[in-house]
């Protein structure tokens, strides 16, 4: 069992900068892959991006490449978001999310656990 927890949301003008965290707490951070997803109002939710275990190896979605960055510290079972030149469309609530075993990393199906979400809020 893993538990997640999100932090770092807000309100920020656009071209500014936000960093998401998510402490997971439980047994084997490690063995985990972990994914961020988003859902907009009115939106179906939509991968963002994914990191490996080891953080080794990593993925975005084409609408947030160059501009976010994910990365993870296992002594602190953590995994980041950063996210640089915000967009009013990156508006969203943001959830982290595991996965122990394979799947496919931008499909929320995938994942064995997620976390409560944290809302971003971009300004124009």
């Amino acid at each position: 069992q893993v538990q997640l927890v999100e932090s770092g949301g807000g309100l920020v003008q656009a071209g500014g900068s936000l960093r998401l965290s998510c402490a997971a707490s439980g047994r084997a951070f490690t063995s985990y892959a972990m994914g961020w997803f988003r859902q907009a109002p009115g939106k179906e939710r939509e991968f963002v991006a994914a990191i490996s275990w080891s953080g080794g190896s990593t993925n975005y979605a084409d609408s947030v490449k160059g501009r976010f960055t994910v990365s993870r510290d296992n002594a602190k079972n953590t995994v980041y978001l950063q996210m640089n030149s915000l967009k009013p469309g990156d508006t969203a609530v943001y959830y982290c999310a595991a996965v122990k075993y394979g799947g496919t990393w931008s499909s929320g199906l995938t994942y064995d656990y997620w976390g409560q979400g944290t809302q971003v809020t971009v300004s124009s």
